[in-house]
């Protein structure tokens, strides 16, 4: 097996775990120290690299961005596949923070870098644990599912076998 091969197993088998829910939990805690509401992102990169964000606030709501947003753009800069994404809100009257499936729209995002990125959602009886889930577990009925030629989603392809 190729180094590269190696890494991937290695990255694969530790995507989404306490090191990057407690990386999102910490720029919550670090970013809104104090407050009642808060809330982050972190995803982990190919290489094991976790990047973390948070939203900011817009006077207008409908502008707004998701936790994951920033972490996503980063890692598109730095050209490396996510392979986790886990986002964490804080719990009303200290109840820890709470654990978010990704929303549709960071779904979409996600769907970017393949259907094998694991992502994080709560446990129905407790919020604050979660399991690990492929998105293509999350999101079975994804639209782009019916165009079975297509590569899934927008693996790059070499110019040459286009023609």
């Amino acid at each position: 097996m190729s180094l590269d091969g190696a890494r991937r197993m290695y990255v694969s088998s530790m995507a989404v775990d306490q090191e990057l829910v407690d990386a999102a939990i910490g720029l919550a805690r670090h970013r809104f120290p104090g407050q009642d509401w808060s809330g982050a992102a972190a995803l982990r990169l190919d290489d094991g690299a976790i990047l973390t964000s948070t939203a900011p606030d817009a006077p207008n709501s409908a502008v707004g961005l998701c936790h994951e947003t920033g972490a996503i753009c980063e890692a598109f800069k730095l050209g490396r596949r996510v392979v986790a994404s886990v986002c964490v809100t804080a719990a009303d009257k200290d109840r820890g923070y709470w654990i978010l499936a990704p929303c549709g729209v960071c779904q979409e995002r996600l769907f970017a870098y393949g259907p094998d990125v694991e992502v994080a959602v709560p446990e129905p009886a407790d919020p604050r644990r979660w399991r690990t889930l492929q998105l293509r577990d999350v999101q079975p009925h994804w639209f782009a599912r019916v165009f079975p030629d297509d590569v899934w989603p927008y693996e790059a392809q070499d110019p040459e076998s286009r023609n």
